[in-house]
């Protein structure tokens, strides 16, 4: 039998705040850069293919979780703007896998490119040195929380 624990208020505090921020940062962060009129979502699987590789749509819907309809509707705008591109798995010729296209590489790292200058120009003006050494301690505790 699972005993649950009451949550502190410290824990309850924290959430709320750390939420919010992450929200408004994220915003923030979108603002940094020009998509090429791309949405969240054909970001977000530019992002995934970047970090993970290849996939299949099934193992992309599953990842980002969200309806294969969704993706493969994704994957077609995507396709269609050049930014990725569908191959036979050589292990199972009735799928296919997605690969990003040179174009889609270049999206994704200019992306990262902008928005990393932009809040690393943003710590450097706002944040002393101890505050910035803080900020590296707590993305080490979020990194826990991500894999208990």
């Amino acid at each position: 039998m699972v005993t649950e624990h009451p949550t502190s208020e410290s824990a309850l505090q924290a959430a709320q705040e750390l939420r919010t921020v992450v929200g408004r940062l994220r915003r923030r962060l979108a603002e940094m850069y020009d998509p090429k009129d791309l949405t969240p979502s054909q970001l977000s699987i530019i992002s995934r293919l970047h970090r993970d590789g290849e996939a299949s749509a099934s193992d992309l819907a599953s990842a980002e979780r969200i309806r294969p309809q969704s993706v493969a509707t994704t994957l077609t705008a995507l396709a269609d703007q050049g930014m990725v591109e569908r191959r036979a798995d050589p292990h199972d010729r009735r799928r296919q896998l997605v690969g990003l296209t040179p174009a889609g590489r270049a999206v994704f790292e200019q992306r990262g490119r902008s928005t990393q200058e932009w809040l690393a120009r943003a710590l450097d003006e706002h944040c002393t040195e101890r505050e910035r050494q803080q900020l590296i301690a707590a993305v080490a505790v979020l990194e826990r929380l991500l894999h208990p």
